[in-house]
């Protein structure tokens, strides 16, 4: 079965949004549409929808003059099936004592590591990433450093592999929260995959808007490895919800964005403690 994509971007988050939904109504249906702040510093959105038939130009043509978005760009992908191809793709990560693996590299586990089983067709969050395997590093040295979590939450957890680290080394219950509907179902599916149910729980949520997060707060350790604009708007809450030396660590933005997200929470009430690039992306580990 083809499978059509229908690329556009905007200036705005709430034009990407509002276009998202829009995108949702249209004929024929899309099967998925995704909003995604570009990650090149130009603060530009996309939005884009997958459809498994050719999707009205027309009507493309008019959902991007109403919201003000750029002529969109469809394009079939080729017929691939992606779970083999990351299957293939996709080796064991270690960060630190960690080694995150899919289920077909099970056998590869070593002894004495803390093994995180993260499937393949959720491909996102298995630590190839320089962002999610800064987040890891940056856990682990936390833990060699003496600190342990009692009170631990990832905001925008994806595939929930930080939440499940932090479960996995040290015995207080972990929360992860993520705003999207099926980034929770992937971690959900991923904390049952690694039978961490009673251990991880994890709600759909923006931000700390969830009172599953407000009644667990003040948190001393703070995962966030999400992006640039929305790390900057959440850090006035994580100021008020992160215990007095309690520690966040962020990721999700390039090098050259760092010093403005650190400004940011140092305003919030937070220094830096460790700094870790990789790549073209930063994590940052700070204290209140």
């Amino acid at each position: 079965m083809p499978t059509f994509t229908a690329l556009t971007t905007l200036h705005t988050s709430d034009a990407a949004y509002a276009l998202s939904e829009a995108m949702e109504n249209m004929e024929p249906e899309p099967t998925g549409v995704g909003v995604f702040e570009l990650e090149d510093g130009s603060g530009l959105w996309e939005v884009g929808g997958y459809f498994t038939e050719t999707p009205d130009d027309i009507e493309l043509t008019l959902l991007a003059e109403a919201f003000g978005a750029k002529p969109f760009v469809v394009t079939e992908l080729p017929e691939i099936d992606w779970v083999a191809k990351v299957r293939r793709d996709l080796s064991p990560v270690e960060a630190g004592r960690f080694f995150v693996y899919g289920s077909h590299d099970a056998d590869k586990l070593p002894e004495g590591r803390v093994g995180l089983l993260i499937e393949a067709s959720m491909a996102f969050g298995t630590g190839h990433h320089g962002t999610t395997l800064g987040c890891l590093r940056a856990l682990d040295r936390l833990d060699n450093d003496g600190f342990r979590g009692k009170s631990v939450v990832d905001i925008g957890c994806g595939t929930a592999v930080l939440a499940m680290g932090a479960a996995k080394i040290w015995p207080d219950p972990v929360l992860a929260s993520d705003i999207d509907e099926i980034a929770v179902e992937v971690a959900l599916a991923n904390i049952a995959a690694n039978d961490l149910q009673t251990r991880v729980h994890c709600v759909e949520a923006t931000g700390f808007d969830h009172p599953d997060l407000q009644a667990r707060a003040p948190f001393d350790l703070v995962f966030a490895n999400i992006l640039m604009a929305p790390l900057i708007d959440l850090a006035p809450d994580m100021g008020k919800l992160t215990a007095a030396g309690g520690h966040a660590i962020l990721s999700g933005l390039l090098v050259e964005q760092a010093d403005k997200v650190l400004q940011a929470y140092v305003d919030a009430g937070f220094s830096l403690h460790h700094r870790e690039d990789i790549g073209d992306w930063a994590t940052l580990t700070l204290i209140r």
